[in-house]
């Protein structure tokens, strides 16, 4: 057999010309545009296959005879037995003049192409998209009942099967796969489309709850999803069948799922929370579309929408599938395929090998430059209290990274330590002395900054005081309150708002305010230092509101119990589990790398849950805690081993590797 093949390069075209050259003495020949053909040494591995028996002919879809030469069409006239017309584009995110182009002139073309070269059979690969939104089931012989054709996808494909049915004097056949995913065996997949939109919000699903946890999803319309693999031998096999010219074939699933359904066979596979709180999604049907329309128009609505498309990596147009209402009925292809042994496999059966491939090689999150260096090289970044603790073991990451890293203290002979600690890493920091709790001495800080290195692209504001003492040993000093204010939040906010203007004028920079788990939980023992750090936070969702849109980025890092020189005075905590400098780090790095709003541990994220929901239930822990701890004086000798309590062990136990 001897075969011509358009969109050979492409996710399905590819496996149909394998599938084709493994007929012995088969040939096929295949368009290739010039600017592909990079492409062929790999394709030629993959089909194991000689370029003798795989013909590329450069050439371009739009143009007059494909854009070959015409000795090449010479040599292929009366020749070629099939022409598979693939190259099309198949995805809802193009746009309307792409659309066009590709799958409605470029049909014409390539039947035009098989007329003239006398072609046997010209099979169309067409979509079920082409009978758009109808309401019910459409069958294989219907075509001019499609219905909901707005959407330029949508629109393409019914026009392109038109100028077959219309136009094409040889001999045809038209097949309407459903949405095509990767293969159901190796999960093997070339883009991620169609079903895989959905792969995202899973993702997020699963890193927000565990996965015994209920959660929330939608009914919908039913989703016709079927396996690349399935549609190419389906495909193959009723192409070489006699007696079926001039007809359409649904490679379509016969028992297709509800699209929560399907979220939920993914999340299985995911390990994901199962979607069992389902929402039918046509109760929004009810909605008057004027209604809906005129919400869609309110900037603050569409603002909201655009950002949960964006964020989720979800096109324009994919929310119709929601309440999909068509159903195919796919009688002619199951005759057809009846002594093949060929039938579309049930989700359930290939769904855990769609998503490994996905998460392994599709993400687009492997795409991005995540690293510290792809968010820091050649930035300016100054980080306050830089000298030891969490503000060093921060320096010392942003500078191996390749930020130009400014660190600010009040000591000079620890600012030069620090230098040096970093210069005998190979690295280099640039020391400023000041004393933020001195708001001129902050003024005077930001104009050194600004005068020797221009800007400051990220701030993290990590200087603080802490101060532990209950409530009742702090009647008579109020200046506890005034001093952890003053520097904690004052200076913060001084230094803040001096580079926020540059900041807001390049419409860019990070602010990263280091908080406390305290600001979540509500520690006892703190309460002077946890309001200055809930000042700091509530300041900083304040602002993160207002520059959403400016491209300034805002962040709190509710930072765990760290050992750092500043609860050295606490002996208590010699026998609590606490993060490393270089761990607390890590958390700084996270912020700027992702720019979450906030950055909290589970234990933080949980107790602050509990605040909301119970805060009776979290007053009866936090003092038991209270008074589980005892008060000590700094300075005080440590508690000796034989002298911890069996509630202070069990407490350090069940919190190993949390963190309070």
């Amino acid at each position: 057999m001897h075969y011509f093949v358009t969109g050979a390069t492409g996710f399905i075209g590819k496996r149909m010309v394998r599938a084709l050259l493994s007929e012995p003495g088969s040939t096929v020949w295949f368009l290739v545009r010039e600017d592909s053909r990079a492409k062929l040494p790999a394709l030629y591995a993959w089909w194991h296959a000689t370029p003798e028996r795989a013909i590329a002919l450069t050439g371009d879809l739009l143009a007059p005879d494909l854009g070959i030469a015409a000795s090449d069409i010479d040599a292929l006239t009366q020749h070629i037995d099939h022409v598979f017309h693939f190259a099309a584009i198949y995805d809802m995110a193009a746009s309307a003049e792409a659309l066009h182009a590709a799958n409605v002139d470029g049909t014409r073309r390539a039947v035009a192409f098989a007329q003239r070269i006398g072609a046997g059979c010209f099979h169309h690969v067409s979509s079920i998209a082409a009978a758009g939104l109808y309401e019910g089931v459409f069958r294989e012989d219907m075509f001019e009942e499609a219905e909901g054709l707005a959407h330029p996808y949508f629109a393409t494909k019914h026009e392109a099967e038109r100028i077959v049915r219309n136009e094409c004097s040889v001999p045809w056949r038209i097949y309407r796969p459903g949405m095509v995913g990767g293969d159901s065996v190796t999960g093997e997949a070339d883009k991620a489309d169609g079903p895989y939109y959905f792969f995202k919000p899973i993702q997020r699903l699963r890193s927000l709850l565990p996965p015994w946890m209920p959660a929330p999803g939608i009914e919908g319309g039913r989703i016709n999803i079927v396996p690349v693999d399935y549609v190419v031998a389906a495909m193959r096999w009723i192409a070489h069948l006699p007696g079926l010219d001039g007809r359409c074939f649904h490679l379509t699933d016969p028992a297709p799922h509800r699209v929560g359904e399907a979220l939920n066979i993914f999340a299985r596979a995911a390990h994901a929370p199962r979607l069992s709180l389902r929402i039918n999604a046509a109760l929004f049907g009810f909605i008057p579309q004027g209604i809906l329309r005129a919400l869609g128009t309110l900037a603050p609505v569409r603002r909201l929408r655009e950002a949960l498309m964006r964020d989720l990596a979800l096109p324009e147009g994919i929310l119709q599938f929601i309440n999909y209402p068509t159903r195919f009925d796919n009688r002619e292809a199951a005759a057809a395929l009846a002594d093949s042994g060929i039938a579309c496999p049930p989700l359930e059966r290939y769904a855990a090998a769609i998503w490994d491939y996905w998460e392994r090689h599709l993400d687009p999150e492997l795409f991005i430059d995540r690293s510290l260096r792809g968010e820091v090289a050649g930035k300016v970044v100054l980080v306050t209290g830089g000298s030891s603790g969490i503000g060093l073991a921060t320096a010392l990451r942003v500078a191996e990274a390749g930020a130009l890293t400014l660190i600010c203290g009040r000591d000079r002979d620890k600012l030069a330590a620090a230098q040096s600690t970093a210069a005998a890493r190979g690295l280099a920091l640039h020391a400023h002395a000041a004393n933020l709790a001195d708001m001129a001495d902050c003024d005077r800080l930001l104009a050194e900054v600004l005068a020797e290195h221009g800007r400051i692209d990220i701030l993290i504001n990590n200087a603080g005081r802490s101060i532990r003492r209950t409530v009742e040993a702090s009647y008579d000093r109020f200046h506890d309150l005034e001093r952890t204010m003053q520097l904690n939040y004052f200076g913060a906010m001084r230094l803040a708002l001096g580079i926020l203007p540059q900041m807001a004028q390049r419409r860019a920079g990070q602010i990263i305010n280091i908080s406390t788990i305290g600001a979540l939980t509500y520690a006892p023992r703190f309460s002077a230092y946890v309001a200055s750090k809930a000042a700091l936070d509530a300041w900083t969702l304040c602002a993160a509101a207002e520059y959403a849109d400016v491209g300034v980025k805002f962040s709190i890092v509710n930072m765990p119990l760290v050992r750092t020189p500043m609860i050295a005075p606490t002996r208590v905590y010699e026998h609590v589990p606490a993060l490393t400098p270089e761990e607390a780090a890590e958390l700084v790095v996270e912020a700027i790398i992702r720019k979450p709003v906030r950055v909290a541990t589970r234990i933080g994220l949980t107790g602050a849950a509990l605040q909301t929901m119970a805060p009776g239930v979290a007053q009866i822990l936090l003092n038991s805690a209270f008074r589980l701890f005892p008060d000590t004086e700094p300075g005080a000798p440590p508690i000796p081993a034989h002298e911890v309590t069996p509630e202070l062990l069990a407490m350090q136990q069940l919190f190993r590797g949390v963190h309070l």
